[in-house]
């Protein structure tokens, strides 16, 4: 999977305005919307959320990664969120989450959603890749982190 060929710097906001995990969800996702990317974000936002009350996708470290499958979407689309002071994502280590990487695949589509939060993972498991996320001052920065 080439995350360059999923992100780009029109899908990265570095300063995300959300005070809870229903708000960065929705600011996420009007992200992909505001690009294209995205046919229904209501129902796109029922499918995370449903996902979310199974479990948390506020993995630890400051990261979350709230994904569905979902019939909003004809391909896999991605967007990243970062906000420095963070919000209770229910997270696994109960601290708050301020790096947030949200995904949707399509609802019969396997592959692509598994390669991507494989190859996401590797890179945001590093303390180095997280700091330097937190620490962007441009999406470029952001997206260079991730070899874009």
């Amino acid at each position: 999977m080439k995350l360059k060929n999923v992100l780009s710097e029109k899908l990265v906001a570095i300063d995300l305005k959300g005070t809870n995990k229903e708000e960065i969800i929705q600011e996420l996702l009007q992200i992909l919307v505001d690009n294209g990317k995205l046919k229904d974000k209501e129902l796109a936002f029922n499918n995370i959320m449903e996902r979310e009350n199974q479990m948390s996708t506020g993995i630890q470290q400051g990261v979350a990664i709230p994904h569905a499958k979902t019939k909003a979407v004809d391909n896999l689309v991605a967007c990243i969120g970062v906000k420095k002071d963070g919000v209770d994502f229910s997270s696994l280590d109960g601290e708050p989450s301020n790096i947030f990487i949200l995904t949707l695949s399509p609802s019969d589509h396997i592959g692509p959603h598994v390669q991507f939060l494989a190859e996401i993972s590797r890179i945001i498991r590093t303390e180095e890749s997280r700091t330097k996320i937190l620490e962007a001052t441009s999406t470029k920065q952001v997206l260079s982190v991730f070899g874009i």
